[in-house]
């Protein structure tokens, strides 16, 4: 576990010759922790971890998926793919077809979207979607750089949301229907791209607008929730939102912008931070045991580009 107050004492030096008020992370961002692997788990262990659980919970043996996509951001190298690692990991058949998909933080949910239009074409039976993020190199890398004498209070803030990221993993099973599964229904997506650069990030550095990226993403966000209302979804007072985990203003602010119970909305990033792709799938798992048949869960996020999804399953 790693506090904010341990990231703040880092900084402390810093913060107080640039004029900073420390505790921006727990008190604006909401973030209080946030967890980092152990330093010899790769992120496509990580994600193989998840796969392992989700294959065990769903009761699927690894020789009956037929595709493996792999929404992993963090990635230790450019090729092969993380989807490559995660398939020998987990001992999946060679007929499986595997690949990753990268959106940002959306990565998870355009992936649900991909493996059920595989699924309704006959493309595949079978699919397992997997994420695995770590927060550990980048974090240390901006601490790092923050401390030295030359940074400035514009380098702070256009790192802050470097800070606010936390590790994790999430896997998902999805199959066609049969008694007892989880429907999903499907949903809508809408782009911004005129923001492709509000947010650029690596493993070493991000750097981001984080005043015109909550901006425009709730902008976003509106244009994709009304044009959802236009198309017949009744999303105005579902059972459950479970939206990406970014920190406590972009929850709020999205929650009042589009009308949502915030009491319907659970919460992980302030003991997890904001995990990517992990984030939505990982806090649904956190309320799947108290969700009943026949309830309604929408899935929402916005991913850095600017991408913006909603999703909705019928438990």
């Amino acid at each position: 576990m790693i506090s904010s107050a341990w990231i703040d004492e880092q900084l402390a030096e810093t913060f107080e010759r640039c004029g900073v008020r420390p505790g921006l992370l727990e008190s604006v961002a909401g973030i209080i922790e946030r967890r980092w692997w152990p330093q010899d788990v790769t992120f496509e262990q990580a994600a193989a971890m998840a796969g392992r659980v989700a294959l065990a919970d769903a009761g699927v043996t690894a020789d009956e998926v037929d595709l493996l996509i792999s929404t992993s951001v963090s990635k230790h190298h450019l090729e092969p793919s993380v989807a490559c690692a995660v398939h020998h990991e987990l001992g999946l058949g060679p007929h499986a077809v595997n690949f990753d998909l990268g959106n940002a933080c959306l990565g998870f949910v355009n992936a649900m979207n991909i493996a059920a239009m595989a699924i309704e074409t006959g493309q595949a039976t079978t699919v397992l979607i997997v994420d695995g993020e770590g927060s550990r190199q980048p974090q240390m890398s901006t601490i790092e750089r923050l401390r030295q004498p030359e940074a400035t209070v514009t380098d702070i803030f256009e790192q802050f949301a470097s800070l606010t990221l936390g590790s994790g993993s999430a896997a998902m099973v999805m199959g066609a229907h049969r008694e007892g599964a989880h429907r999903f229904l499907g949903g809508v997506s809408r782009a911004a791209t005129v923001h492709h650069d509000l947010c650029v990030g690596d493993l070493d550095t991000m750097r981001t607008d984080t005043a015109g990226l909550l901006e425009s993403g709730l902008e976003l966000a509106r244009a994709a929730f009304d044009e959802a209302l236009a198309g017949g979804w009744e999303w105005s007072d579902l059972d459950r939102y479970v939206m990406h985990q970014v920190s406590a203003v972009h929850t709020t602010k999205l929650c009042e912008l589009l009308g949502v119970d915030l009491a319907k909305v659970p919460l992980t990033y302030p003991h997890f931070g904001n995990m990517g792709p992990a984030a939505v799938p990982y806090t649904l798992s956190t309320i799947a045991h108290d969700l009943t048949a026949g309830e309604r869960v929408l899935l929402m996020g916005i991913g850095s580009g600017l991408n913006c999804a909603g999703v909705e399953l019928l438990w």
